[in-house]
């Protein structure tokens, strides 16, 4: 890495660190680069220096190298440099570092500067890292700022003091109100024999509680509409504190908390916080009865609990996990949560939701959940399809309800799902085998509506071609069949390859459905063959794999269906050098070699035989020096006969035959369709076959 490299390209560099030992050796690299260049003269690139050596502090490594460089570029003319140098003081420094002593000097020189941001830099500086000796050292000028007019430095000089508790500055300091009522506060709650001397302020504190409450906007000090919110909770605080346990400092505050908790509009954040203390007022004081009724009605309450919902969805968070049946209870409420402006209200109420999931109340839960999906934020999205999908799937009180919901989700957020989705809808229909009719018609609904959601359509796409022929069927008791034809569900599927939407996913799995409709369609096997040849010289390498090897078997097949209706047509792909071996056998003998070439054989064993159904054995075996890995098996029968393949025993073939891999084919004929006793074998393929 050139030590010139800009902050920006070196912090590209680490995070594309693929291990740790990479990134410490970045790093080193790095820091290498910049101490020698911290030995050389000035060259500009000091503070460009000393922020990478910042960034390489924040990451946990040694950057203690760099401190006398603060020092440095604090003493710089040069505002730029000047900010740098603080920066790292206030991160590399503290009252223990001998180099802190260093810029006493240089802090005192720009808080006489004439810029008020060469001040405020000095000031945020002392008030992170500097000691009270230093502050009692500086505090003339510290004093001189905060009797200076100018309110954006007196806020920094205010943090220094709350930071410091210098005495020399305690004087001064009272005189900023924020600083002088949290002294206050702090003194009254640590010592209570100086209660009565401070309840004498009541008055005063009342009239400048007032006074923000009905004062105009002030750009300086306003926050959401509210004038000083932070000042206006550091005075209800102490009043609540001067009131307690007192009629007399009580009465005088009445009128204004009823005041405050009538007119503070809560709808914002910080009007909720001064509300929110007001209440907690109203009620901790000797208040008049008439007070406490007006902060206990409907209204005020529901304002009050818009503040406090957040604490209270995080209380009950934990006592569902100990007690579920009582948070049951307030079921209402917290789905009442999910409406809420505040999005952290939101994310509370559906994790809450969520963990309240049962068997009991799915259904009408699960319907409140569905419909905050369709209005939620984009951030929740993710977070409440994953939570819908695991509650369906452990609490579904039906398959058909199971499949509704899921296909829901996929309608409604379907870019927000999980990668396992579309696999685990897949395995969830397949198992429902009474539902199959059902569920294709609905994502063919689906499908010709909308192809902009992937996981929809892949789902779509994949069930169309495993059960097309219930489709064309037209038949369905779950749901008001679609008449669709052939060519109808062709256009479907050729409308997602086509689609600019489509993902080069989304589009294999429209090409594998193409291509298993063959087996089921009858007149439009042409057109089939037309669009998967389109696709083999596709830019998209896995796209074309597939439309070349679709391309060959439907070649093939086409000529040889007639022949071939009481065959096993069967794919054995291996890794010998590459080759991929494509044949048909014939199912009827008992036990026939259908494969013997470089040391590969494979034998099929008819092992049991009724008049509707036939179990035969496949085994494979390896008579080479080396052995044979990546063993796939594939079978396709004709459509009037249905196919089960076991898991098979290994997808490795031992050499020197001391091993064998086997798997188990379950055909069946329900319907009892006779079968041709023409036999063709076929000793040699076209090159590019191989």
């Amino acid at each position: 890495m050139s030590p010139s490299v800009r902050l920006q390209e070196m912090i590209r560099v680490i995070r594309g660190a693929r291990t740790q030992g990479e990134e410490r050796g970045v790093i080193q690299r790095e820091c290498a680069a910049i101490r020698a260049q911290f030995r050389q003269a000035d060259n500009g690139t000091r503070s460009h220096n000393l922020a990478k050596l910042l960034y390489v502090h924040m990451l946990g490594y040694p950057a203690h190298f760099g401190q006398m460089e603060c020092v440095r570029l604090i003493a710089s003319p040069r505002y730029n440099e000047k900010r740098v140098g603080y920066l790292g003081a206030m991160m590399l420094l503290d009252e223990k570092q001998d180099a802190s002593l260093l810029i006493t000097n240089s802090i005192k020189n720009d808080l006489s500067h004439s810029s008020q941001y060469v001040q405020s830099l000095a000031l945020c500086t002392l008030a992170c890292m500097g000691s009270a000796e230093m502050c009692r050292d500086l505090a003339p000028e510290i004093d001189r700022l905060l009797r200076a007019s100018n309110s954006y430095i007196k806020k920094k000089v205010s943090t220094v003091c709350s930071h410091t508790h210098t005495p020399p500055l305690l004087p001064s300091w009272l005189r900023v109100l924020h600083g002088a009522v949290v002294l206050i506060t702090e003194l009254c709650e640590r010592n209570p024999d100086t209660l009565e001397q401070f309840r004498k302020v009541v008055p005063e504190l009342v009239l400048m509680m007032k006074g923000l409450v009905m004062s105009g906007y002030s750009p300086e000090h306003n926050v959401a509409g509210i004038s000083d919110p932070f000042l206006q909770v550091r005075i209800l605080r102490l009043l609540r504190i001067l009131g307690r346990n007192n009629d007399t400092a009580s009465d005088a505050m009445n009128d204004l908390l009823a005041q405050v908790a009538t007119n503070t509009d809560s709808s914002k954040t910080a009007g909720s916080a001064v509300l929110y203390e007001t209440v907690l007022t109203v009620m901790d004081i000797k208040s008049e009865s008439g007070l406490r009724v007006s902060v206990t009605c409907d209204s005020v309450i529901k304002r009050f609990l818009v503040c406090i919902y957040l604490y209270l969805l995080e209380v009950l968070q934990k006592i569902v996990q100990t007690d579920h049946n009582a948070v049951q209870r307030h079921r209402g409420t917290i789905v009442d949560c999910l409406k809420d402006q505040d999005a952290s209200v939101k994310r509370r109420a559906l994790e809450l939701s969520l963990a309240l999931v049962s068997a009991v109340n799915i259904r009408s839960l699960m319907k409140e959940l569905l419909l905050f999906l369709s209005s939620c934020p984009p951030e929740l999205r993710a977070h409440t399809t994953s939570g819908i999908f695991n509650a369906a799937e452990r609490y579904a009180p039906s398959q058909r309800w199971h499949i509704d919901t899921i296909l829901h989700v996929l309608t409604t957020a379907g870019g927000d799902v999980r990668d396992e989705t579309v696999p685990n809808l897949i395995q969830l229909i397949t198992t429902a085998t009474e539902l199959h009719c059902y569920t294709v018609h609905k994502l063919y609904r689906a499908l010709i509506t909308d192809i902009s959601v992937q996981s929809l359509v892949q789902v779509a796409c994949w069930c169309i071609g495993e059960y097309g022929d219930l489709l064309l069927r037209g038949e369905c008791e779950e749901t008001e069949p679609v008449q669709v034809t052939e060519d109808d569900v062709l256009d479907a599927l050729e409308t997602v390859l086509q689609s600019h939407m489509s993902s080069p996913a989304t589009r294999g799995f429209a090409l594998t459905a193409t291509m298993k409709l063959s087996t089921r369609i009858t007149h439009n096997v042409d057109r089939i063959r037309s669009i998967v040849s389109i696709y083999g010289s596709c830019i998209d390498v896995e796209l074309q794999q597939r439309a070349v090897e679709y391309n060959f078997y439907t070649k093939y097949t086409v000529h040889l269906h007639n022949v071939f209706n009481n065959h096993l047509f069967l794919i054995l792909n291996s890794m010998i050098s590459s080759d991929r071996f494509f044949f048909f056998v014939s199912i009827a003998p008992p036990s026939v070699t259908v494969y013997e070439k470089n040391g590969v054989t494979l034998k099929l064993q008819t092992d049991t035989q009724t008049d509707t159904g036939m179990t035969v054995t496949l085994t494979a075996t390896n008579s080479t020096d080396g052995d044979i890995t990546g063993l796939t098996l594939q079978a396709a029968v004709p459509k009037s006969v249905q196919l089960q393949m076991k898991a098979p025993s290994g997808d490795v073939i031992p050499a020197h035959g001391l091993g064998q891999v086997t798997q188990t084919v379950l055909l069946n004929n329900p319907n009892k369709v006779g079968l041709h006793s023409d036999t063709v074998q076929i000793d040699s393929f076209p090159s590019t076959a191989w």
